[in-house]
């Protein structure tokens, strides 16, 4: 090879060479370019073109290593194009090294300011790094200088979205699609901004759109799974990550989001497994660290979960502030309120002004009247542009909150209405169906039923069944009986109801059952817990919804306990309606189903009071427990065949998790000031009041 022109046959110069390599390249002759390429080097080493297209080579290849190695040595030629900057850029982007990618990609755009790949890198780059106006700067060059570039108004909208503009994101995005119809990736990305907005249905329309148009977008998949996740619509969430897994068996994203459903489930173990799965094919995804720690934070492994959570908060990505709250959130909940609080602060600091962050730390503190946080959520709900729906609900709920401590009825239920209206809105109930199950459930449980299954299930003392409503003391409950040191409280778990629906249909199969029917059932759900605490002699189980089961109980578990726990009616139901739960609380969104709810909840126990065994079921008041704590607790303890201890007496002082969203009142010693609470809001609960037959006072 040579620099000057040689005989025809005989060599080539470096120019030719370079040419002919990427005739080759271009014409899927890998091989042939890559030895040309080679040629180029060991005559000239620091050819920036030839080691540029090697490293676009490797990067093709998959090795992205050895492509930034190369391309790195390109950029350091003194003459090397803007175009080598620009893919130094992107290859910093993809190892999630973003300040070298900034650095690159603001090199190649000084060198040649109307390039607009570099533009584009440089605006993508900044929008991970999270300095969205930098980036809407950069992806408004590029709509400028390609007005007609539906893949530069795509990423506009994207930033916009990330911003919190959703009319700048849902116009870019049109303008996407009217230059391009058929451009999957953005009806994809419509869907989400859709859901947002709280048009679910044309939400989900826009992603099948997408995936009509481009039947293996993965992406498309995955916002359609997110959707039914957040609608709690689980079994056609996997629905959609199955249909990934078809043709894309070890996505990350699929094996991502089968984890989030698993832990929706609590399926915990099986989420953590598919996570470390995708961890170990892309080991820098942040929502998939983050997913991870949600896992383990139900587990109760909490260093492991902290980390998790801190991984994924200094990862690329758009997760991070999401990872740092939950990291805040874990702390509160394993009582290390300091720390919370000071990893509330650390968000803060991150993200300066967050209304998320500090919507999320509502249950951590108590408000006083003129606290900063409340200006800021009302100034995030009343400003533009309007924050997304699933926003405005949770600052709505904390809102509510606040203005609750702080005796400002009128205003606490002007939020809490319309927290309340958002989350009913985002799912499907229908309260007559579920009056109808439960009065069938009432019908069937007769005196007549327990004698025939007398004696057919387990023998165990571990399980006690915490019941009742929601918000009416359970949690309390619980934290007084596990601060035993025989006694393990496993929060709120599916496994009983879980374990009844691998059955059959409840209550309607149960006449069909056998003996050994129930003792599967029962051996299901003992193999649950048992994993749980192998070494506790109780195991307190504290689902409130658990009273549906309740009237199986003593056929499954002849010798476990059921403490049901009362409160006032109206006391339980304000506290329901001003809490956006975790968990599937559907009836709790609205003031008159809730009241039918609640009757339905009290018809039942009615039955069940007439046929559960006196030596296995006992009733447990809220407000008895508060003015008689000692009384109540040697009672429980008693009940549970357990000898005293008195650190059931400072129950606010056992480190234990407590993942409810009685977490920050069980912290506290014994108060008195939620008993009545509702009569000073009476004139916002008419419905409430109506449906429980009672009259505002």
């Amino acid at each position: 090879m040579s620099t000057n022109n040689p005989p025809a046959s005989q060599s080539l110069t470096i120019a030719q060479a370079l040419e002919l390599a990427n005739a080759h390249w271009n014409a899927g002759q890998a091989a042939q370019a890559e030895q040309l390429c080679l040629r180029i080097l060991q005559v000239a080493p620091l050819q920036a073109d030839a080691l540029n297209l090697l490293g676009m080579m490797m990067l093709a290849y998959g090795k992205l290593d050895m492509a930034l190695d190369y391309i790195s040595k390109a950029s350091q030629s003194p003459d090397a194009p803007a175009a080598i900057h620009s893919n130094l850029a992107e290859l910093y982007r993809q190892k999630g090294l973003l300040v070298n990618a900034e650095q690159a990609a603001r090199r190649a755009v000084k060198q040649e300011p109307t390039f607009v790949a570099a533009w584009t890198n440089l605006g993508i780059i900044l929008q991970e790094a999270g300095k969205f106006d930098a980036s809407l700067e950069c992806l408004n060059c590029v709509t400028s200088l390609q007005p007609d570039n539906a893949e530069a108004h795509n990423n506009l909208a994207n930033t916009y979205k990330l911003l919190g503009d959703m009319n700048n994101a849902k116009h870019s995005y049109q303008r996407a699609l009217a230059l391009r119809p058929d451009y999957a990736v953005v009806h994809s990305n419509l869907a989400v901004l859709l859901n947002d907005l709280g048009q679910i249905d044309e939400a989900v329309a826009s992603a099948k759109r997408a995936i009509d148009i481009n039947p293996q977008l993965a992406d498309a998949y995955l916002n359609l799974a997110q959707i039914e996740l957040s609608r709690m619509r689980y079994a056609e969430a996997q629905h959609w990550v199955n249909s990934i897994f078809r043709f894309s068996p070890q996505h990350v994203g699929a094996l991502t989001a089968q984890a989030q459903l698993m832990v929706a489930s609590q399926r915990y173990q099986e989420a953590v497994t598919s996570t470390r799965q995708a961890l170990t094919i892309a080991p820098n995804s942040a929502n998939t660290h983050k997913t991870l720690g949600s896992a383990l934070h139900a587990l109760g492994q909490h260093a492991e979960a902290e980390q998790a959570y801190l991984r994924a908060a200094e990862l690329p990505g758009t997760v991070a502030e999401e990872a740092l709250v939950a990291r805040a959130t874990l702390l509160l909940e394993i009582g290390d309120k300091d720390a919370a609080t000071a990893a509330f602060e650390q968000a803060l600091a991150r993200f300066p002004g967050s209304h998320r962050v500090i919507a999320a730390r509502c249950d951590s503190k108590l408000y006083r009247e003129g606290d900063p946080d409340i200006a800021v959520m009302e100034a995030a709900l009343a400003g533009e542009p309007r924050a997304p729906i699933h926003e405005q609900m949770m600052l709505h709920f904390s809102l509510g909150k606040a203005y609750l401590d702080i005796t400002d009825s009128d205003r606490a239920f002007a939020h809490l209405h319309r927290g309340n209206a958002f989350k009913r809105a985002s799912f499907s109930y229908d309260a007559a169906q579920t009056s109808t199950w439960m009065r069938d459930i009432a019908a069937t449980l007769t005196p007549a039923l327990l004698d025939r299954f007398k004696g057919a299930g387990e023998d165990s003392k571990r399980p006690i069944f915490i019941i009742g409503m929601p918000r009416s003391g359970t949690t309390l409950i619980e934290q007084i009986l596990a601060s035993h040191p025989d006694v393990y409280g496993a929060g709120e778990l599916q496994a009983l109801g879980q374990a009844v629906m691998r059955a059959g249909s409840f209550p309607y199969e149960l006449a069909n059952w056998s003996n050994n029917d129930l003792a599967q059932i029962a051996g299901d759900y003992l193999g649950q817990i048992n994993r749980l605490a192998p070494d506790a002699l109780r195991v307190i189980d504290k689902l409130p919804g658990n009273f549906l089961y309740a009237g199986l109980i003593p056929l499954l578990l002849p010798d476990a306990r059921i403490i049901h726990c009362r409160r006032d009616p109206v006391d339980t139901c304000l506290s329901c309606y001003s809490k956006n739960f975790a968990g599937e609380q559907l009836f709790a969104y609205q003031l008159d189903e809730l009241g039918q709810f609640y009757r339905d909840y009290q018809m039942l126990m009615a039955q069940l009071r007439q046929i559960l065994p006196s030596d296995q079921f006992i009733e447990v008041d809220y407000e008895a427990v508060v003015d008689d704590l000692e009384g109540q607790a040697r009672r429980l303890i008693d009940f549970i065949d357990l000898p005293w201890n008195d650190a059931c007496l400072t129950f606010h002082e056992t480190r234990r998790m407590i993942r409810t969203a009685s977490v920050a009142q069980v912290r506290q010693p014994i108060y008195t000031s939620s008993k009545g609470r509702w009569h000073q809001h009476a004139t916002h609960l008419a419905p409430l009041l109506a449906e429980l037959g009672m009259e505002q006072a």
